[in-house]
């Protein structure tokens, strides 16, 4: 059902993802920050963020470094479709390592 603001969860959920900025809007604006399926997905998608950073730093040695980064990029890409995807239909899907730190923080 959407809020007082007119944006579902879901859809809140789901936009969290497009880039780090809604992440962070909807972890200071309320009623987000008081939503712990929004939180989650916004701290889910700040973790994203962070682990393609530190893909693309790997990307600085030569060959191996840049084999890694296409893999890793790749693996990212794929688990950021997804996240889109179960946000948008209402589901708390939770990456491995990254999903426990986003529950962690979002006090879930």
């Amino acid at each position: 059902m959407p809020d007082e603001t007119g944006l579902s969860d879901n859809a809140a959920g789901a936009l969290a993802y497009v880039t780090i900025i809604p992440a962070i809007i909807f972890l200071v604006v309320a009623p987000y920050n008081t939503n712990s399926y929004v939180k989650f997905h916004a701290w889910q998608s700040i973790f994203l963020g962070i682990a393609a950073f530190a893909i693309g730093i790997i990307n600085v040695i030569p060959i191996l470094g840049q084999i890694i980064f296409l893999i890793g990029m790749l693996a990212l890409f794929i688990a950021w479709i997804i996240c889109i995807l179960k946000a948008s239909k209402g589901e708390r899907f939770k990456l491995p390592v990254i999903g426990a730190l986003a529950e962690k923080q979002a006090g879930v």
